[in-house]
């Protein structure tokens, strides 16, 4: 394994250090128990808390600031962060107006949010949760009972951290962000495996000739290996199922990202862009809105994702809005 590391015992920690000192206009961090919160919270809206395991930086910490989440819980890498984390989030970012989580359907990410809220309840603390499964690869995963919560995550905290900011309350902002997750669909597929620094070994093997297609943000096998092809045929190939499985009609439009999983080029990701938006636009579903980068990834995983938000006029608007986070921003 090679790894620019110290000890897979004190990644996570260490980044958080980093990320602090970068960003400590944007972002502070809570250590016993850990929780990345913004600096300027803002007294009087719903507050918006998110996490789950490191390794898909910028998630979910990146997104910590104005007009997005105002806390995020990090675990260990590909590992849920713990109930007792997500309770003190909450209360360290809640102003009476209660706390939406936004949770990735992974099953110790459900388990831990569950227990959170009942905590959270306990305390007066007013909560509620929307689950992210938007994952077309596979119905079940290894960590998974259901669809995986992967790309539309980050496009539902933008959407609703904008509604939350401009003061709607706590139900408005779940509202939204369930049409989103209803809304939204993903697909990933990979060139290469990742290393868990705790594990110092890829997580899975690839011929030099085989991808895996509909891979998990933790490694989580697919739903086929197949060949190498080239780039269009491959979107081609990853559109078909979100096409398939996402209502549309004339008319519509779509925010889209094509996110990289860590280990994939920019010039490699916009060649892959260009084909979805033509093939998107020729499918009518043409995109009005658009990120292309690393915004959830894998730890270093050669590969690559595409996510397809059908968006109406409220969630463009909010989609539109400013945003002021260590990743994201306008």
């Amino acid at each position: 394994m090679k790894k620019f590391i110290n000890d897979p015992d004190s990644v996570v920690s260490q980044s958080l250090e980093g990320m602090k000192l970068v960003y400590s206009d944007l972002i502070d961090v809570n250590r016993e128990p850990c929780f990345v919160f913004r600096k300027d919270r803002k007294v009087g809206k719903a507050a918006l808390a998110s996490g789950g395991g490191s390794g898909h930086e910028p998630l979910h910490a990146g997104y910590v600031g104005f007009g997005m989440l105002d806390a995020a819980c990090p675990g260990n890498v590909f590992t849920s962060p713990t109930p007792d984390q997500m309770q003190a989030a909450a209360k360290a970012v809640d102003s009476g107006k209660g706390v939406l989580f936004i949770i990735k359907n992974y099953t110790g990410d459900i388990m831990n949010f569950e227990m959170a809220a009942a905590l959270c309840e306990s305390e007066g603390i007013k909560s509620t949760s929307v689950v992210i499964n938007d994952d077309v690869a596979v119905k079940d995963s290894l960590y998974t009972a259901g669809r995986r919560g992967v790309g539309a995550t980050v496009l539902v905290e933008k959407v609703c951290g904008a509604k939350a900011e401009e003061g709607a309350p706590l139900e408005k902002v779940a509202e939204l962000a369930r049409r989103c997750n209803e809304n939204a669909r993903s697909i990933g597929i990979a060139a290469t495996s990742c290393i868990v620094p705790a594990a110092g070994k890829p997580t899975f093997t690839l011929a030099d000739n085989e991808l895996e297609f509909g891979i998990g943000i933790h490694g989580e096998p697919g739903s086929a290996r197949i060949p190498i092809k080239p780039a269009d045929e491959l979107v081609e190939m990853m559109l078909e199922p979100i096409l398939k499985d996402l209502p549309h009609k004339a008319g519509d439009e779509a925010i889209v990202m094509l996110n990289g999983m860590g280990g994939t080029p920019l010039i490699e990701l916009y060649l892959l862009y260009a084909k979805a938006a033509e093939v998107l636009k020729a499918n009518g579903l043409p995109p009005v809105r658009s990120l292309v980068g690393n915004y959830i990834t894998s730890l270093e995983m050669q590969g690559f994702s595409i996510t397809c938000l059908k968006a109406d006029q409220e969630i463009l608007s909010c989609w539109d809005a400013p945003v002021n986070t260590p990743a994201l921003r306008w």
